[in-house]
């Protein structure tokens, strides 16, 4: 147990690890490199030191005061008037995931924000090799070395079922989603998106068939994550009423999802935080050719009607927006003033990795991915688009490669990551967002047992004291 003990030991005298509890008697101390030794651990450790050093990264951000929370409560506020005029960014962080969430704590330190969650989705944590603990270990441990205090929004993206997995046999595609749930939620996600809109089938002649599955499979997994909430905390559950990169949403059809959902749903239970709808994008934006992005026309007086109906007629915070990052930077101070309550930005920051690594590892990349991934590639896609659509599957088997980046690189991407959350805090209207988030939002610590305490004690000698 010499390596547990070295994790206990990282921070000194500052804090203290004994009989299974954290003390942490000075908070700047957790704030220095030797937290980046510990998520490191927690990261690309194997067995008990990697569950020894995510627990105590948990613990040391319960007891300063870093609380996994849910945005229920806030959203609800918005539902029913109390706040308003700002859109909350929900970022996918996929790639050297520790450096950009850490730039993403700064930035909000910064402009005083804290209307803004971190997330993966369903997809994504299955070809970034970040399972839920982890991310949560490496979001709290970014948080804690900005010095970032309050609720910390975590939330499960598109938890979605796979149409086709379904269509083939629809209760063990069920059972995956109802079981990433569980772990997410244990793991410390208290915000969670069930996205089963790939079950809408626009072929039946009336909105509430259209709408069925969606609602029927949607409410089942929605009693499963109500019922996996921890003492003190509801769950922000957002739901999803058409499939992103498709026609755009209707006010009909909203409708049909929320009432159908409601309707299979037991009576005086806690429903939807918000919605997502289709109003013109696409996850990743469409390459072109050359490897640049087409233009998108999005249709904001869809996302402002949609929020009104949805905040108007059901208190929910409003409308989702998917597939926004790669929009041009002229779009973004609209979301706020049509009211839109939430936006996912993924891929840009992606594209930006991308842009920032040495050419050695981009080539070594590509190569992976002529070999790895060209059953994904169509006959008629250039190289710019093959590379552009299928390199997100390298950011787990180069997971190490990405976090060791040389430092200069590490500096350059900080910089830019630094400028571009600056922008899109400022154009979403979310600085000076913390004190209303405190208003409305109440964190509750969640202490937890150490996982490797049984261990530690059953090898240590009998008159051995542990690590105070």
């Amino acid at each position: 147990m010499n390596s547990i003990e070295s994790l206990n030991e990282l921070f000194g005298a500052d804090v203290k690890v004994r009989d299974g509890r954290v003390t942490v008697k000075n908070a700047d101390a957790v704030a220095t490199a030797a937290m980046d030794t510990l998520v490191r651990a927690a990261v690309f450790e194997s067995g008990p030191e990697k569950e020894h050093a995510r627990w105590l990264i948990w613990e040391i951000a319960q007891a300063v005061g870093v609380i996994p929370s849910s945005i229920h409560e806030l959203y609800k506020a918005r539902g029913r008037g109390a706040c308003h005029g700002f859109t909350v960014p929900a970022i996918n962080v996929r790639g050297m995931a520790y450096n950009t969430a850490r730039s993403i704590f700064r930035t909000a330190l910064a402009k005083k924000a804290g209307a803004f969650i971190l997330e993966i989705a369903r997809s994504e944590i299955a070809y970034t090799d970040q399972r839920p603990g982890e991310y949560v270990a490496v979001v709290l441990a970014a948080a804690i070395r900005e010095g970032f205090r309050g609720p910390v929004f975590i939330q499960g993206d598109h938890f979605q079922v796979n149409a086709k997995k379904y269509a083939a046999d629809p209760k063990p595609e069920v059972d995956a989603v109802k079981a990433l749930a569980r772990e997410a939620i244990a793991a410390g996600f208290f915000n969670i998106d069930i996205d089963t809109s790939t079950l809408v089938d626009i072929s039946k002649s009336t909105l509430d068939e259209q709408q069925r599955l969606n609602c029927e499979v949607g409410a089942d997994i929605f009693k499963t994550v109500r019922e996996l909430e921890p003492d003190g905390i509801t769950i922000s559950i957002g739901g999803e009423i058409g499939e992103i990169g498709t026609q755009n949403s209707t006010a009909e059809e909203l409708r049909a999802y929320v009432d159908g959902l409601i309707r299979r749903l037991p009576k005086g239970e806690v429903g939807l935080s918000k919605i997502s709808v289709q109003s013109g994008t696409s996850h990743g934006g469409v390459v072109l050719p050359d490897g640049s992005i087409a233009d998108v026309k999005l249709d904001f007086d869809t996302l402002e009607r949609l929020s009104k109906v949805a905040r108007d007629e059901y208190g929910l915070a409003g409308a989702v927006q998917h597939g926004a990052s790669t929009l041009p930077e002229t779009a973004f101070h609209n979301f706020p003033k049509c009211e839109t309550a939430e936006i996912h930005l993924a891929t840009n920051f992606q594209n930006m990795l991308f842009d920032h690594i040495p050419d050695s590892l981009r080539a070594e990349i590509y190569k992976w991915l002529d070999e790895n991934a060209k059953d994904e590639r169509k006959p008629k896609d250039s190289d710019e688009q093959f590379y552009y659509k299928t390199r997100k599957k390298a950011l787990g088997p180069f997971k190490r490669k990405f976090w060791d980046l040389p430092e200069a690189t590490r500096a350059a991407l900080d910089a830019a990551y630094d400028q571009k959350f600056g922008f899109l805090f400022d154009q979403l209207a979310i600085g000076d967002t913390a004190p209303m988030v405190a208003r409305f939002v109440k964190p509750i610590a969640i202490h937890r047992d150490d996982p490797t305490r049984a261990v530690s004690v059953a090898a240590a000698p009998d008159d051995a004291e542990l690590s105070d």
